[in-house]
């Protein structure tokens, strides 16, 4: 007998956009049109939270905020919080359908996990609207959950809030917490799974944590491979992660155990 039921997914990151750039290239340019350059370290250490509140914590690192102040004479405010949102919804809007191809064995994946009778369930930080342009293009290149769940389902508390995972366990007919995987690829997953008490799985190839596209990853040697994948698993460890895999691959033989 089958120890779950049940597997959500996130989705850039873990089961689409290899390495998670679609999020990322928005909200640099947010800030570079505030003329604020951020590091990539500050982009995407809040990776998998709610959009906006994705920028509230940037605005409140301490370089940043203090590169705003100096910039605009007053420390950010929830204006500019919402102004600055406004901004980054346009820009990811605009590319989001060239960052939706399914990751690498993630369609194969999907179906033989079906197959042994899982269902299949996704959070997301990307809104409905979002989704809307997302979801039909990993539909079309193989990939479609039985559900997804965004922070607009949830009174806008998305990760590390558990609702969304709730969501989808009512969606889905699942009862018990302990028959649930969640499987992603950020710190902000990894916390979405632990308070909601499933088993949470992290996510090392192609996720935000490691931040490398597929042919920045295969360009390594095998040694600065390694080291890169050893990194993001202990990132993954300390917040909590249940178990970390290399790709959807190993959770599906994990699975199967």
């Amino acid at each position: 007998m089958r120890k779950f039921d049940c597997v959500i997914f996130d989705w850039a990151g873990t089961t689409v956009d290899y390495g998670c750039f679609a999020p990322v290239q928005a909200f640099a340019e947010v800030f570079r049109h505030y003329g604020i350059e951020p590091t990539m370290e500050e982009v995407r250490e809040p990776m998998g939270m709610l959009k906006i509140d994705h920028i509230r914590t940037m605005l409140n690192m301490p370089r940043i905020r203090k590169c705003w102040e100096k910039k605009y004479g007053k420390a950010p405010e929830e204006q500019d919080v919402r102004e600055l949102f406004g901004i980054f919804e346009e820009k990811l809007m605009g590319i989001l359908h060239m960052f939706a191809d399914p990751k690498p064995g993630v369609p194969e994946v999907i179906q033989n996990l079906r197959a042994k009778g899982y269902a299949i369930g996704s959070t997301t930080g990307y809104t409905d609207k979002m989704m809307e342009i997302v979801a039909p293009v990993a539909k079309e290149k193989g990939y479609e959950p039985d559900c997804w769940f965004s922070p607009d389902s949830t009174g806008q508390k998305g990760r590390p809030y558990p609702y969304m995972i709730y969501r989808n366990m009512e969606k889905l007919g699942i009862q018990d917490v302990r028959r649930v995987i969640k499987a992603g690829d950020t710190v902000s997953d990894i916390r979405e799974g632990k308070n909601a008490g499933v088993f949470s799985v992290g996510v090392i190839l192609g996720s935000s944590e490691m931040g490398l596209s597929q042919e920045e990853f295969e360009s390594l040697s095998w040694q600065e491979q390694q080291e890169k994948c050893r990194r993001t698993e202990q990132r993954f460890l300390a917040a909590g992660a249940d178990k970390v895999v290399y790709d959807l691959r190993e959770l599906e033989a994990f699975l199967e155990i």
